[in-house]
C-alpha cells in the first residue's frame, strides 16, 4: 500500500470512529429521555450537539455541509486564491530571506562537507558514472544529421563574421609586446638547432645530397667512384658541413640580442602587423585565403572524419564496464575532494565563492518561486486542494470532532448538575 492511500485509510478509520460515536451518544440520549435518565440524558444530549457542531465546523473547511450552499462554508475552495499569495509569501520571506540562505551555506561549510564526501570512492564514482552518462546522452543528441547541420550552420555563419586580419594583427601586436616575439624566436632556434643535430635527420640529409647529385650529374658521380671518391660519404661530409654552418648561424643570433639577423625578423613582424592592420590589399589576400580554406571540402572531410573518430571513441569507452573516462574522472573528483580537504584556502574560496553566487540570485530566487507556488496553488482544482489538504490534516480535525463529543458530554452533564442544585 501507497503513502496516499495509507492517508486515505487512516482518514476514513478517524471519519468512521468520530461519526460512530456521534450515532452512539444520539442513540443513548433518546433511550435515556425514554427511560428517564436524567443524568445520562443531559450528558448525551450536550454530547449530540457538541460532535454535531464539530462536524459542521470541520466539513465546512472544505465543502459545503449536506450540499447547502450555508454562508461561510467551503472554506478553502472559496479562499484558494489568497491562500496562494499567503503560502508563496510565507515561503519567500520565513525560507527563501537572502540573508537567511547565505547564513544557511556559511553554517554548512559545503567545501569541507564536499572534501568528505568526495574522497569516497564509491561517491566519487557515482558522480562520474553520472557525468559520463549526461556525456553519453550528449554525444548520441550531437550525432543526430539534423543536429550537425545546424552546427556547422551556424560554426560557418560565425567564422564568417570573425575578421581574421585584425586579430591576426592584435595576435602580433601582443607577441611583440615586451619582445615576447623573440622568446617565441630563440625558442626556434633551439629547436631547429636540436632538430638539425638528429644523426637522423643529417643521414636523411646526406642521402638527398647523393640522390640529387645521382640525377643531375651522374657523370660527375661515375667519376667519382673511378677515382676512388665514396659518393655517399662525401654526401655525409656535405650534410655535416651544411648543418655545421647552419647551426652555427642560430648560435650567433641566439646568443647576440642586437644581430641584424634579429632586426630583420622585427621589421618583417612589424611589416606584417601594419599590413594586416591597414593595407587592404593584403587583408583581401587573407581574407580570401580563409574562404578558400573555409570552403575546402578536404577541410570539411577531415574534421568530420576527426569528430567521428572522437564520436566514436567516446561511445566505446562509454559503454565499457570499466571505462578510462569514467575511471579519470573518478580519480579527478577523488583529487578534488583531498585538494579541499588538505588545501584550507582552497576551500574557504570555494565556501565565499558560493556564498557570493546564492546571494547573487536569492532575490531572482525568491520572486521565481514565489510566482510558482502561487500560480500552481491557483491552477489546482478545487477538489484536488481540497482532497490533499484534507488528506494531510484531515485524521487530526476528527480528533476535534471525537474531544467535541466528550467535553460537550461533560459540560452538559455539569450544566445539569448547577441546575439541580440551584433548583
Amino acid at each position: 500500500m501507497s503513502a496516499h492511500q495509507e492517508k486515505r485509510a487512516d482518514l476514513g478509520k478517524m471519519k468512521n470512529l468520530a461519526t460512530g460515536l456521534l450515532v452512539v451518544v444520539a442513540v443513548v440520549y433518546l433511550v435515556a429521555r425514554q427511560q428517564g435518565w436524567h443524568w445520562v440524558a443531559a450528558f448525551a444530549e450536550a454530547a449530540t450537539i457538541g460532535a454535531l457542531a464539530d462536524w459542521f465546523a470541520v466539513v465546512a473547511l472544505f465543502r459545503h455541509p449536506l450540499g447547502l450552499p450555508i454562508p461561510h462554508t467551503a472554506i478553502l475552495p472559496r479562499n484558494k486564491a489568497r491562500l496562494a499569495d499567503n503560502l508563496a509569501e510565507f515561503i519567500r520571506d520565513k525560507f527563501l530571506d537572502t540573508r537567511s540562505l547565505v547564513g544557511r551555506v556559511r553554517d554548512l561549510n559545503p567545501a569541507a562537507r564536499l572534501a568528505v564526501w568526495l574522497q569516497q570512492p564509491a561517491n566519487s564514482t557515482f558522480v562520474a558514472g553520472q557525468a559520463a552518462g549526461v556525456l553519453a546522452e550528449s554525444v548520441d543528441f550531437l550525432k543526430d544529421p539534423r543536429v550537425q547541420r545546424v552546427m556547422v550552420r551556424g560554426l560557418r555563419r560565425r567564422l564568417a563574421s570573425v575578421d581574421l586580419s585584425t586579430g591576426m594583427g592584435r595576435l602580433l601586436d601582443t607577441l611583440t609586446e615586451q619582445g615576447r616575439h623573440q622568446a617565441l624566436l630563440d625558442e626556434g632556434l633551439k629547436r631547429l638547432s636540436g632538430w638539425l643535430s638528429d644523426e637522423g635527420v643529417q643521414t636523411s640529409f646526406a642521402g638527398m645530397i647523393v640522390d640529387v647529385a645521382q640525377r643531375e650529374y651522374p657523370a660527375v658521380v661515375a667519376t667519382m667512384g673511378l677515382v676512388g671518391i665514396d659518393p655517399n660519404e662525401l654526401g655525409e661530409r656535405i650534410a655535416r658541413g651544411i648543418v655545421g654552418g647552419v647551426n652555427g648561424l642560430l648560435a650567433e643570433v641566439a646568443a647576440d640580442p642586437d644581430h641584424p639577423r634579429r632586426a630583420a625578423f622585427d621589421s618583417l613582424v612589424a611589416e606584417y602587423v601594419e599590413r594586416l592592420k591597414h593595407d587592404p590589399a593584403f587583408r583581401e589576400r587573407v581574407e580570401a585565403a580563409r574562404q578558400d580554406l573555409f570552403a575546402s571540402p578536404e577541410l570539411a572531410g577531415y574534421l568530420a572524419g576527426l569528430w567521428q573518430d572522437l564520436e566514436d571513441w567516446l561511445c566505446w569507452d562509454l559503454a565499457r564496464p570499466h571505462s578510462r573516462l569514467k575511471a579519470s574522472m573518478a580519480r579527478a573528483l577523488e583529487a578534488l575532494g583531498r585538494s579541499l580537504a588538505e588545501n584550507k584556502a582552497f576551500g574557504e574560496s570555494l565556501n565565499e565563492h558560493l556564498e557570493q553566487a546564492v546571494e547573487r540570485f536569492a532575490p531572482e530566487l525568491r520572486e521565481a518561486m514565489t510566482g510558482h507556488v502561487a500560480n500552481t496553488v491557483r491552477a489546482w482544482k478545487d477538489e484536488d486542494l481540497v482532497r490533499e489538504v484534507e488528506l494531510s490534516v484531515g485524521r487530526d480535525l476528527q480528533f476535534i470532532r471525537l474531544n467535541g463529543t466528550l467535553v460537550g458530554g461533560l459540560i452538559g452533564l455539569a450544566l445539569y448538575a448547577i441546575t439541580q442544585a440551584l433548583g
